[in-house]
């Protein structure tokens, strides 16, 4: 049998040697844990885990140890942290069997902001930010939930450029859409649908009004409008469409 820990990560397996899991997948985890065991099964390791065996061993400790560290450290005060509101509300209750009074006893939801004093203690009507921090390379919280967004969008269903070309006196084209996909389709093998969409661009052009100056973010609201829902329509996909409009 061999046991490996966080620091004993080239552990040598061989066939017969016996691995066990002793701890449930964290979610998001599942694919990597199965590659994991794949590999494991490769080497002719026979791999157990909780889900086959009752053997799950819980990161957290359990409720007599809590006690055990309540009975030695005899807190004033315990403010349960980390965790569902329910597991903290549990945990306040254990404290209160161990003879910590109710109102030394506090549970506070993120943000919220906890006054300590000599003989009380008081959650204030006071919060402080505690938004998710979003880090991304070099930086740390510059990046928000609108740039997310737009990512999961471009990772999903990729993204559509149309850059026409305008004639400034007359709203009329000067040359034939320039379409650019990318994460979207391959546009030699659809092009079909390529000058379908340069059809609808002209027809979306063609119907703006030509006695007064073209608006140029509301041409690019409809392209990105209609374009966005043709495309749906044909494709059942929803890709970012960036119109650029260039009047010469």
């Amino acid at each position: 049998m061999k046991i490996a820990n966080g620091e004993n990560r080239n552990l040598e397996i061989k066939p017969g040697d016996t691995v066990i899991f002793s701890s449930s997948v964290i979610p998001g985890n599942e694919r990597s844990i199965q590659v994991l065991q794949d590999n494991l099964a490769r080497q002719g390791a026979k791999v157990y885990y909780s889900q086959i065996v009752d053997i799950h061993s819980s990161g957290h400790a359990p409720q007599e140890e809590l006690k055990v560290i309540i009975k030695l450290i005899k807190p004033k005060f315990l403010m349960p942290i980390h965790g569902y509101f329910f597991m903290r509300a549990a945990n306040a209750e254990l404290g209160r069997e161990m003879k910590i009074p109710k109102e030394n006893t506090i549970l506070a939801d993120n943000g919220q902001v906890v006054n300590f004093y000599k003989d009380r203690v008081r959650i204030t009507e006071e919060t402080a930010p505690a938004f998710y921090v979003m880090v991304d390379g070099l930086g740390v919280g510059d990046v928000g939930e609108v740039v997310m967004r737009d990512r999961r969008v471009l990772a999903q269903e990729g993204m559509v450029v149309i850059i026409a070309t305008l004639d400034k006196k007359t709203g009329r084209f000067l040359k034939n859409p320039d379409i650019i996909s990318r994460g979207f389709i391959y546009l030699r093998e659809n092009k079909d649908l390529v000058e379908e969409v340069r059809k609808r661009m002209r027809a979306i052009i063609g119907r703006a009004p030509r006695a007064q100056e073209q608006d140029s973010d509301y041409v690019k609201s409809l392209i990105r409008d209609q374009i966005g829902q043709f495309l749906y329509t044909k494709t059942r996909r929803r890709p970012m469409v960036l119109p650029v409009v260039i009047e010469v």
